[in-house]
Formats: C-alpha cells, sequence, structure tokens
C-alpha cells in the first residue's frame, strides 16, 4: 500500500473530519463501549508478509514521527526490516518511539538495543522480566499486548500481527506454512485514538524505568507542580478538556478504536463484542486461537444460537500451547448442543483474532477470547461497520473454514467421566491464574 494512497474502502467523510476528529480524540476513552464514528478508510492486511511491507513503506515517509506498539518485536529477518525502517526514519529526524512487552520481547531485547538504540530511536520496555520470580509481582502477569504503529497521526496498524515472520513460532521454530493472522490499516479520526494509546504505553513504560530519576528532577524542580502535571499529561490517554460526541451519521467507513485496560476501560473490548453478538440476527462468525470465554460471553453465543443465528467458531487445531487448547476443548459439549459450530484450523498455526456479525459489524485486533485477554493484559481492536469490509472479511473467514475439520457432538460426548474432569481442572487453574493476577469474582 502506498503511503500517500488511500487504504481499501475509502472514502473520505468530508468537510466535518477535523470536527469529528476532535470530538472523537476528547471523548473516546470516557465511553465503556466503542465510540464509532465516520470519515474513515480500512484496508484489511493478511499476515506479515502484507503488514510489514506496508509498515514499512509507510515509515519510510515519515515526516515527523513514528510510534509503534508490540508485544514481539523478534530478532529475525521481519524483525530486521522493520527495525531497518524505523532506523532509517530516525536517522533521517524523524521522531521515533518503541515500545515492546518486557515478557514477548525480552528474548530479543539485546538486538533491539543494539539496532535501535545508535540511530536514536527512544526504545521502552513494559514492565520488564529481569528474572523469572519477577512474574510473581503484583500486576506483573498484565502484559502489553496490543499490535499498533502509527505514522505522522494519519495512518494507522492495529491487528494481532506481531512483529516476527510469519513461519516463525518462539515455541516451535519454522514452519512450512505461515500462520493465519490479520491487522487493519487505517485513516481518518479513527487514527487518533490509536496514536493517543501507542504514546501512552511508550510513556507508562518508559516513566515506570525512569522512576528514580523523574523523582530526583522534581525534587529540585523550582516548579514542582508544573513538572509533575507534565508528567501526568504523559501518561494520559485521552486528552484533557471535553467535547461534543462524534457524530453517529452513516458516513462511510464507520470505526471505532478499543482497548482493554487496567483503568478506565477494563471491559470494553468484551462489552463490545456483547453488544454486537446480541444484535444478531443471521451470523456470527468468530476467530480466536485462545478461546475460553466467561459465563456472560458463553451465554451470549448460546442465546444467539437458539435464536437461529448461525454460530461458526474457529480455533486452534494445531496447538502452540496444549493448556490453550484443552481449555477450549473442555467447552466445546456445552456449545455444540446449544447449536453453536465449531471449527479447528490445522494447516497452520492460528493467531487471528476477528469477529464477523450479520453483514455490517467486523472487528480484527489482538484480543483472544480468553481471560488473559479479557481481564489482564493491554489489548487493541477496530471494529469496523461497513458491509463492504465485512464481505472481504467473511471470505478469508470462508475459505478458513474450508481447510478447517468441523467437530462433531459425538466425538466430545465419548470423552465422558474424564472430559468433566478436564473441564474442572481447566476451571480451577483458571481461577488460580486469575487470583493470582490480582482478578477476583466470577468469571
Amino acid at each position: 500500500m502506498s503511503p500517500g494512497a488511500p487504504p481499501s474502502h475509502r472514502r473520505r467523510g468530508g468537510d466535518d473530519d477535523a470536527a469529528h476528529a476532535s470530538a472523537l480524540l476528547h471523548n473516546w476513552y470516557d465511553h465503556p463501549r466503542a465510540l464509532f464514528c465516520g470519515g474513515n478508510e480500512v484496508k484489511l492486511l493478511r499476515g506479515g508478509c502484507e503488514l510489514f511491507p506496508a509498515m514499512c513503506e509507510a515509515i519510510a515517509a515519515a515526516r515527523h514521527e513514528v510510534w509503534l506498539a508490540t508485544y514481539i518485536f523478534h530478532d529475525d529477518e521481519a524483525g530486521r526490516l522493520v527495525a531497518d525502517a524505523l532506523v532509517a526514519a530516525a536517522r533521517r529526524g524523524v521522531r521515533v518511539h518503541v515500545v515492546v512487552d518486557g515478557f514477548g520481547s525480552k528474548a530479543s531485547l539485546p538486538a533491539l538495543q543494539q539496532w535501535l538504540a545508535p540511530a536514536g530511536v527512544e526504545l521502552a520496555v513494559f514492565r520488564p522480566v529481569r528474572r523469572w520470580w519477577t512474574l510473581l509481582q503484583p500486576g506483573q502477569l498484565r502484559r502489553l499486548h496490543q499490535k499498533l504503529c502509527v505514522v505522522d497521526g494519519e495512518l494507522g496498524f492495529v491487528g494481532g500481527i506481531n512483529i516476527i515472520d510469519d513461519c516463525n513460532d518462539l515455541n516451535h521454530g519454522y514452519s512450512e506454512a505461515p500462520r493465519l493472522d490479520y491487522a487493519v490499516a487505517v485513516r481518518g479520526p479513527v487514527v487518533g485514538p490509536v496514536q493517543q494509546t501507542a504514546r501512552a504505553m511508550w510513556s507508562r513504560a518508559a516513566f515506570g524505568h525512569d522512576w528514580p530519576e523523574e523523582m530526583k528532577a522534581l525534587a529540585r524542580s523550582s516548579e514542582p507542580v508544573a513538572r509533575v502535571r507534565a508528567l501526568l499529561r504523559r501518561l494520559r490517554i485521552t486528552p484533557p478538556l471535553k467535547s461534543l460526541a462524534c457524530s453517529d451519521a452513516e458516513r462511510p467507513v464507520r470505526a471505532a478504536f478499543v482497548v482493554r485496560d487496567n483503568l478506565r476501560q477494563r471491559r470494553a473490548i468484551e462489552r463490545s463484542y456483547i453488544d454486537a453478538l446480541r444484535r444478531a440476527r443471521t451470523r456470527i462468525d468468530l476467530v480466536s486461537p485462545y478461546f475460553y470465554p466467561g459465563h456472560l460471553f458463553r451465554r451470549t453465543l448460546r442465546d444467539a444460537a437458539r435464536r437461529g443465528v448461525q454460530v461458526r467458531l474457529l480455533l486452534q487445531g494445531k496447538l502452540d500451547y496444549r493448556i490453550a487448547g484443552l481449555a477450549a476443548q473442555v467447552l466445546y459439549d456445552e456449545l455444540l448442543r446449544h447449536g453453536v459450530r465449531i471449527f479447528e484450523y490445522t494447516p497452520a498455526f492460528l493467531h487471528a483474532k476477528i469477529a464477523l456479525v450479520d453483514d455490517d459489524w467486523a472487528t480484527v485486533g489482538s484480543s483472544n477470547i480468553d481471560p488473559l485477554s479479557l481481564l489482564l493484559n493491554l489489548e487493541a481492536n477496530v471494529m469496523v461497520r461497513d458491509p463492504d469490509f465485512v464481505r472481504e472479511l467473511a471470505a478469508e473467514f470462508n475459505a478458513a473454514i474450508a481447510v478447517s475439520r468441523e467437530v462433531q457432538a459425538a466425538q466430545v460426548r465419548a470423552r465422558g467421566f474424564w472430559g468433566a474432569l478436564r473441564r474442572g481442572f481447566v476451571a480451577w487453574s483458571a481461577h488460580v491464574y486469575l487470583r493470582v493476577a490480582g482478578i477476583t469474582g466470577r468469571y
């Protein structure tokens, strides 16, 4: 995609875009659910083989700044491709900020620092893991799982794709077939919240790392109140001023950026999903490699199937983590009995996190449908209300279903006592994990 050319599904909203962008910037984070706004452009990107060249081309054309946040930034060929683009931008004077998760990118941090630091790229690490027992500290299980990139505040990339070769898996090595994954390139008002979030993630990671130095500077400062306010501005996701809500008019393409964090948007992605599922009249198609939803989410799927909605789930068939596969499998019987169809993707590893409802709602992002994504990790999704985009994503879903195996109820019920035992074990494990992470209550 040329950085100067608009993405697919590309009609803009007209002269009111600036006003809508301002309203969205000031209001989106205050809403517990998706806040849609028109005048956007959206392009679907399939895997890193499409995302990385598009990102690098956009970074090569950057004039002012680049913000990038990711869980994994690996030191393989794909990672070096993106790193080289960031370094080249920094050397010509573009402000480049990168934040990576301290657990997901732990092994590649020395290489990243060697690649990026000499060129002046500002690299921050979100919750570094210096020793394995660091993960037992409060909050350490809550990881930065977002995958965001914004160039000059004009072009954004959001999805589930880490910066790593499509055929490379950190646990299993290289495979012949690339993992199934998606991202979107976006322009328009929705880019503003994406940039705010990427900037906030970098600021929080850098601020946490520099806490002693910041406190010393405040103590020495002649204007400590002003310094505190400046630090708070760095950490805010939304501007301090308020504005009118963005117009809900039918102006293509309507899109919303939704995050899950541990501040004011703890359940925003889950609520937005459930709102869409409850409105479904004809179909629900959902892809998630890690699938262990809570009671409300499962009940919403069951209710949709009972009222005649076609509900299809595409889950892992080739497992990267056995416990994750087991967690999804213990729910098969319950869902199949209520008419939900389940497919397992077997050609390669599954990493996509997408969903479609009827013909006018879709989402692409980083959030799985499991407790880690819905209750712990920092996640980000783009939600789209546009028939053309939904049609394109539906074609991708149907192609994946065509090469997957459908789970039959007879196969699941044959597990009997052992199936019940496995379900109890997974529920207990999830409960203990959430308690260790500081999450209480019913999931």
